[in-house]
């Protein structure tokens, strides 16, 4: 929309729509010209874990919890100064943070998280190398990966992760990449358990995010109610459109792929080799989910606290133009990364991620139109303002010190 204006009143927003049609400003109120102004963005899949190390899941329960918080203090402003003013955190320590960013004792997005991953004995959130009585320990202090075999188990795993304050839940119904012996093709977690967990998670108007790359992950998933597809590697034609009946959200997280690539020496030579055989696949199911209408939510898998990386935290822009380069076209990318973010979260959707009166005031300012370059979103210093809740968290009259950008 050209010359238009967002009106912001407390933590939400008043007006959004053409000037002519704006009501009177409000004396005292300050007035900020922009050359554009869209929602805050949202990243629908990252982990606050910490780590400055290689990517494993034995680097995750190793690396002290005090330790992984601490860093991801620095991290989640860092996101948010790039124009992320909203986070679904799907494994790690984004349960904690969320209270004191909430609570405003550091400055970062709105945090939606969930806690530790669940997936059964020998699975993607099993640290393989580690002693199993120690990786299975729910009260160890690194416990951010939680082991479930059984119903009864999976049961205690969801409300343990409910206990904490968990948004959303997070299984993993196939095996992964960076673990260390489980096949991304094979499914985890039997059609039980994994009702079981969606049914638990419901009865809390929580929905459940499901790890699947391999394609009876994907079908073990949307049959057992599974809110949203996190990667979806195999997903084929039929797939996708058992994905859209459903109603599911896919989160394809093409930037860890790419970034894991550019810097092949951040992760084991087993999932290096794993990933060159998944990648090639992955840029097709995307392109094969959005020709079926699936709807898509932008998604990083950002976690690793390094800065001036691929994979580093103010980076997770660069997903915009990934969805570009797989069929959609910048203004679907954007919705994927603003107005369907809230979609993920099924009963605990705020309303954001939009332009409109009564969404919450998470608004930023770019120096560029997207819709002409799309890569725009992926530079933080072109994220000219940024306001979250209603106040001005980057620009001038800021509340943060933008050289910590």
């Amino acid at each position: 929309m050209d010359d238009g204006v967002v009106e912001l009143s407390g933590d939400r927003i008043a007006y959004a729509g053409p000037r002519s049609q704006a009501p009177a400003p409000v004396p005292g109120h300050r007035t900020v010209r922009v050359p554009v102004v869209m929602p805050g963005l949202w990243d629908c899949h990252v982990h606050f874990v910490g780590l400055r190390e290689a990517v494993s899941t034995q680097n995750l329960l190793l690396t002290p919890a005090a330790v992984a918080a601490a860093r991801s203090v620095k991290d989640a402003e860092t996101a948010l100064l790039a124009g992320f003013t909203s986070v679904r955190e799907v494994g790690g320590y984004g349960v904690f943070l969320a209270r004191v960013i909430a609570e405003g004792t550091v400055s970062g997005p709105t945090v939606y998280a969930a806690g530790s991953v669940i997936s059964p004995t020998g699975g993607h959130s099993d640290a393989h190398g580690l002693p199993h009585p120690w990786v299975a320990a729910p009260d160890r202090p690194q416990g951010m990966l939680h082991l479930a075999d059984g119903v009864d188990a999976c049961l205690k795993a969801v409300r343990l992760q409910l206990r904490l304050g968990a948004k959303v839940i997070k299984v993993c119904t196939s095996g992964g990449v960076i673990s260390e012996l489980d096949h991304p093709r094979h499914q985890q977690f039997s059609a039980a358990e994994l009702r079981a967990i969606v049914e638990e998670a419901a009865r809390a108007e929580r929905v459940v995010a499901a790890h699947c790359h391999g394609k009876a992950g994907i079908m073990a998933a949307l049959e057992a109610g599974c809110r949203t597809i996190e990667h979806g590697t195999d997903l084929d034609e039929e797939a996708a459109v058992a994905l859209r009946e459903a109603g599911a959200v896919l989160v394809p997280t093409r930037t860890v792929y790419e970034g894991i690539l550019a810097r092949k020496e951040l992760v084991s030579p087993d999932a290096r080799r794993s990933l060159e055989e998944l990648e090639d696949r992955h840029r097709t199911a995307m392109a094969v989910a959005h020709a079926a209408g699936v709807r898509i939510a932008a998604g990083t898998d950002l976690g690793t606290s390094t800065r001036g990386g691929p994979l580093s935290w103010g980076r997770n822009g660069a997903e915009f133009a990934h969805l570009v380069a797989t069929g959609l076209t910048p203004l679907e990318a954007i919705e994927a990364g603003t107005a369907t973010g809230p979609l993920t979260l099924g009963p605990q959707a705020p309303l954001s991620g939009r332009l409109a009166a009564g969404h919450d005031a998470d608004v930023i300012a770019l120096a560029e139109n997207p819709l002409e370059d799309v890569s725009v979103l992926a530079r933080p210093g072109a994220v000219t303002h940024v306001w979250k809740a209603g106040a001005p968290v980057k620009g001038p009259g800021s509340t943060l010190d933008e050289g910590n950008q």
